[in-house]
């Protein structure tokens, strides 16, 4: 690697990890921590993605690419879980809103989400649940999607009044989804460093450095607005092509993902 990529590398690395090193702290979550769930992830990548073509890893070859010893990477090699990420709540929400949008079963006259009694026979809240988050009872669907400011319950009857789901006031939900998009984000990255030119995957930002303050609010509004406006249509799209799991070889998962940030132009 050359210095200059390097130095290059270095300088990204430490941006990345500010807010990160925010949200830790925040939590309680001390240095040694960290550095042991990054030796752990270091050893573990290594070993999926980086052995030599056509040729088995060894602990040998991933102490000298991570610069662990061997009876670490050993340890880290036994101590290795399936580490699974948690996001089956969020996922299965995310789900439910899709199916009260689009499917046909769950729409009112004019075609928008129909207020739903929670339980019923063909068109209620129970059977959206029963039939796109999977496990998860109806009762605790309803709360989360309430904390989450997405549906209000009123005589047994529950109103869509937020066409996405954003975790309340759980914490771990939040944390969760720090977990999916910023892997996803920066996977995206990773692809887009080494994919073919005819291969890239969309990754794109509008920013400016010294917008008026006044006109902030504003422009943050219309932001999220187009931006959710444009989640919806792709959501609709997206949902013709959803198999369910009836596809024989098994399906793929695609998303894509919009951000807003603001930030003061002195702090950068």
């Amino acid at each position: 690697m050359s210095r200059k990529l390097q130095d290059t590398l270095n300088a990204a690395l430490c941006r990345l990890l500010q807010p990160l090193a925010r949200i830790l702290l925040r939590n309680g979550i001390a240095y040694g921590t960290l550095a042991g769930l990054i030796r752990q992830v270091y050893v573990d990548v290594a070993f999926r993605e980086f052995a030599p073509q056509g040729k088995k890893q060894t602990v040998s070859r991933v102490s000298a690419l991570t610069g662990l010893t061997r009876k670490e990477v050993k340890h880290l090699l036994e101590a290795s879980q399936s580490g699974a990420s948690g996001q089956a709540r969020y996922s299965r929400a995310v789900r439910v809103i899709s199916g009260w949008l689009h499917d046909e079963r769950f729409l009112g006259v004019n075609g928008k989400p129909a207020v739903l009694p929670v339980d019923g026979g063909q068109q209620s809240f129970a059977l959206l649940v029963k039939e796109y988050s999977g496990d998860i009872p109806t009762v605790a669907m309803l709360s989360m999607l309430e904390e989450g400011g997405t549906v209000s319950v009123t005589k047994g009857r529950v109103r869509l009044i937020r066409h996405a789901y954003v975790p309340g006031n759980d914490a771990i939900e939040k944390i969760k989804i720090l977990g999916s998009d910023v892997f996803e984000l920066i996977s995206t990255l990773d692809h887009n460093l080494t994919a073919a030119p005819d291969d890239l995957w969309y990754q794109r930002k509008v920013s400016y450095d010294n917008i008026d303050p006044a006109a902030v609010g504003k422009l943050r509004k219309i932001s999220f607005k187009k931006a959710q406006a444009l989640l919806e249509q792709l959501d609709k799209q997206y949902s013709r092509h959803d198999t369910s799991g009836h596809v024989a070889d098994g399906g793929k998962y695609i998303s894509l993902g919009i951000y807003y940030y603001e930030q003061d132009s002195r702090e950068r």
